[in-house]
């Protein structure tokens, strides 16, 4: 069966959820194989999600450096395995990396699919989510990186045969160092992309986001605000949800008090269900919405907290 590889992402060796859904695709189209950045012990999770093998690769120059040794590192494992597809997490940087990839390997690029066949054929959804097509490389192994969320892990165990890996990194490649970095201060809350359930305010909390973020801690979800809110100073730009800020598709998003423009679509609307609060009942979100709540967000939210803490017990 042919290699399928997966770039693995991973903080100080906590695997983020969206390998182990990359991991979960993978065996749909070939027999997953993870490269994973870092020394020490690999973790079992990519074993138990199944990694038939993992590709280990502990070089100074993959943290020192932005995504250059990386990807000239993918390139070559591409160029030495031969594999069906390169899967990689659909973030800023795994991007970055896979256009470099299908650069160096000479192979056919897709982003920001949002399923993936058994024949490498790929569902992304485009211009700001009013269109679905289904795209396939027509050269070389196809490189895909892969939205959140775009399916369930499931865990099915693989031997996870380490196998430690060297690269000559070129001075090209080293091209950008890092010279600081200050990591993120913890909220508490699942990272915004990666959640299974948004709740995003906009213009009609006010700046008050106190009732957008209680009713989140109640259901174990992200917050995120639109461009309205941001631009006001309310909420900080990195919580920004849209075609100027970042793309979420969970299960479930909530948009309380957001108007629902065209640039606010274009980052949730790919969301599997999607309910909306406003006051007002002809709001453009509504057109979206599976479910709508015509009201003021200040007087829905706390009663939709306390009832969901009351189900909890």
């Amino acid at each position: 069966m042919t290699e399928v590889l997966v770039v693995v992402d991973h903080v100080d060796g906590a695997v983020a959820k969206p390998t182990l859904e990359l991991l979960t695709i993978a065996r749909r189209i070939g027999e997953p194989s993870a490269i994973y950045f870092g020394g020490g012990d690999v973790p079992a999770v990519l074993a138990e999600y199944g990694a038939e093998k993992i590709y280990q690769l502990d070089d100074a120059a993959y943290s020192d450096y932005l995504v250059g040794p990386k990807a000239e590192a993918i390139a070559k494992i591409v160029a030495d395995s031969s594999p069906a597809a390169v899967l990689i997490p659909s973030s800023a940087e795994g991007k970055e990396i896979a256009a470099r990839v299908a650069l160096k390997s000479e192979s056919g690029l897709i982003t920001d699919a949002v399923d993936v066949s058994a024949d490498g054929g790929t569902t992304q959804s485009v211009f700001a989510g009013n269109f679905t097509v289904q795209a396939s490389v027509t050269k070389g192994a196809p490189v895909i990186t892969v939205k959140p969320n775009s399916t369930t892990p499931e865990a099915t165990a693989g031997a996870g045969t380490v196998e430690a890996v060297t690269v000559d990194i070129s001075d090209a490649a080293k091209g950008a160092k890092i010279t600081a970095s200050n990591p993120k201060e913890a909220s508490g809350r699942p990272e915004l992309t990666e959640a299974a359930i948004v709740v995003a305010g906009g213009r009609g909390t006010g700046g008050d986001f106190s009732e957008v973020e209680a009713f989140a801690d109640s259901l174990g979800a992200a917050v995120g605000a639109s461009r309205a809110a941001v631009d006001s100073g309310w909420y900080p730009h990195s919580f920004q949800i849209g075609q100027t800020g970042k793309t979420v598709s969970p299960q479930l998003y909530v948009a309380n008090g957001i108007s629902g423009a065209i640039q606010h679509r274009a980052g949730m609307q790919t969301s599997k269900t999607i309910i909306a609060v406003n006051k007002d009942d002809e709001a453009p979100i509504f057109e979206l919405v599976d479910f709508g709540v015509v009201g003021d967000l200040k007087a829905v939210l706390p009663q939709a907290t306390e009832e969901i803490k009351k189900r909890k017990g």
